[in-house]
């Protein structure tokens, strides 16, 4: 990767370095979970070791075809995807993912664990959390794609405490919790999963949508409809970190709409730790290494010595 940081008028390079629940990271960025497959797919592209971390695809008890097609729709300034959880279950991400994936990453990873019961995110926490190349467990009760379990936990300040509770007994790892929009509050969500035992939470996740085949009449995503991502979404992003920045102690992970430099500042100002690209990687899978290039660029446009310093700085 070409070298990009320049030397301030102090002869200090600009730290793009974050601690995030106890782990530091070289930056902040973090592909998002479903737009960067188990890593080794990127791997042929660039070094994907440039990255903060990555969080992987969301992985459930058994394997999950998804849902049917079509899965994806074209949107102004974003897209709606429901592909529901593809996956081939945590025992074959385990012993056939995983080991692919150390072979091109050194650091740390952040496992995305998703359900459609208590019991189920339990099993596959506790499965995950023993694989010694997991970081963190990025806790999914937030997939507006599925039925039956998903966003349901994610959207009730009790049945999110319970979830949290029940993973929480079942490993020390990092638990990050991520976290609807499609709310009321999300504040009241985020303190409910602190206090249960939540080291992080992470949002937003995508807004629920849809849209119609003028032809047919008909919705053009199978399921109806889908999770809203991309640019368009930013601002919204952006207002929900910032109130659960006011509520809770623990550290947000932020993502929504992040396509440049200047968003992943603008995010941690807000009140982030640390950032997810997620729609962006579907238009330009080179995107994440490209941030990562500018940042120290951008701190400096900006008069930022440090990245630690600027966390909820808008506050």
């Amino acid at each position: 990767m070409a070298e990009v940081r320049t030397i301030s008028m102090d002869n200090t390079i600009p730290d793009t370095r974050v601690e995030l629940c106890g782990i530091t990271m070289d930056n902040p960025v973090i592909p998002a979970s479903g737009t960067f497959g188990y890593g080794y797919e990127f791997a042929e592209l660039y070094d994907i070791n440039c990255l903060g971390t990555f969080s992987f695809k969301g992985t459930t008890g058994e394997p999950r075809f998804g849902n049917e097609t079509p899965r994806i729709a074209e949107c102004p300034s974003g897209m709606l995807n429901a592909v529901g959880l593809q996956n081939p279950g945590v025992d074959k991400v385990i012993s056939e993912e995983l080991p692919r994936l150390a072979a091109v990453f050194s650091k740390p990873v952040m496992a995305n664990v998703s359900g459609f019961s208590v019991e189920e995110y339990v099993r596959v926490t506790e499965k995950l959390a023993a694989q010694d190349m997991v970081g963190w467990l990025e806790i999914n009760i937030s997939c507006p794609n599925v039925h039956g379990g998903g966003m349901s936990f994610g959207t009730d300040p009790c049945m999110a405490g319970e979830v949290v509770s029940a993973v929480r007994k079942v490993t020390d790892k990092p638990l990050i919790i991520k976290l609807s929009p499609n709310v009321t509050n999300i504040a009241e969500i985020a303190r409910s999963c602190e206090a249960a035992g939540a080291d992080g939470i992470s949002l937003i996740n995508t807004l629920m949508g849809m849209r119609l085949n003028l032809r047919t009449r008909k919705p053009i995503i199978a399921n109806v409809t889908g999770g809203y991502s991309g640019p368009a979404v930013f601002p919204v992003a952006l207002r929900m970190v910032y109130q659960v920045y006011d509520a809770v102690k623990i550290p947000i992970v932020g993502m929504g709409g992040i396509s440049s430099a200047e968003d992943v500042l603008e995010m941690m100002m807000a009140g982030a730790t640390a950032v997810e690209v997620g729609a962006a990687n579907l238009v330009d899978p080179y995107v994440c290494r490209t941030i990562i290039e500018e940042l120290p660029v951008t701190m400096e446009r900006y008069g930022i010595r440090s990245l630690r310093e600027i966390i909820g700085a808008a506050h």
